[in-house]
């Protein structure tokens, strides 16, 4: 009698140690990120290059266009730079976006780097067209009894765009995996650094772009 009691305790604590034992497991695996885009061959295969003590940093201004590694997209509220760094073999470095900040028509406050999170809420896909907005019934209503017709107010601004979730969510994967990676890297490493910027780029006449990070300091011109 006393065996049953034994085993309704035994199977428990069992079950809990599979489970723990699952845990530990599931957490010591490695986890692998697929961000950036791939260097090219060279930095001179890019606009600009500078040295910043052992490393070379190479970049590009794409503007408001987002080039990943799917599709290009677009945003109105930031602008891109891709860039790149590279080093001897078997170099490290640890990257950031936070290393990086643009001047803009050498204003005396250069713009510090978003997180690409940041740039999700204002991303276009040129391809998606959104849904032609069915006419209001109101233009051509007429009341009973009344010879007036209801006329449609011009002034009234039209209704924001209603992205589809889908869409939104494949976005910001594609810019996730084009943004530039953090942390300790081998080198070398490439991948898009976004900057608040609303205005137009015929507008801007000179960029710069400016590095303060783990390799030193260094400052590209880059065209716009």
């Amino acid at each position: 009698m006393r065996l049953f009691p034994l085993l309704r305790i035994g199977v428990p604590i069992a079950a809990l140690c599979l489970c723990l034992h699952g845990q530990t497991t599931q957490t010591t695996e490695p986890q692998t990120e697929t961000k950036g885009l791939p260097p090219r061959a060279t930095p001179a295969d890019y606009q600009t290059q500078v040295q910043a003590g052992a490393v070379t940093i190479a970049a590009e201004f794409k503007g408001h266009a987002v080039p990943t590694l799917q599709k290009t997209l677009t945003t109105e509220d930031y602008v891109a730079v891709e860039a790149a760094l590279f080093g001897s073999p078997g170099a490290r470095l640890k990257l950031s976006f936070e290393d990086f900040s643009i001047r803009i028509n050498a204003r005396k406050t250069p713009l510090p780097a978003s997180p690409y999170g940041l740039v999700v809420g204002s991303l276009r896909d040129p391809d998606w067209e959104p849904p032609e907005a069915a006419e209001s019934k109101s233009k051509t209503s007429v009341h009973s009894g009344d010879t007036k017709v209801k006329r449609a107010e011009g002034n009234e601004a039209p209704p924001p765009v209603k992205i589809p979730v889908p869409l939104q969510r494949a976005m910001a994967q594609q810019v996730q995996k084009a943004s530039l990676p953090e942390g300790d890297r081998p080198l070398p490493q490439a991948g898009l650094l976004f900057f608040l910027y609303r205005g137009k780029t015929q507008n801007i006449q000179s960029i710069e772009l400016i590095y303060a990070g783990a390799a030193g300091k260094a400052t590209l011109n880059l065209q716009p």
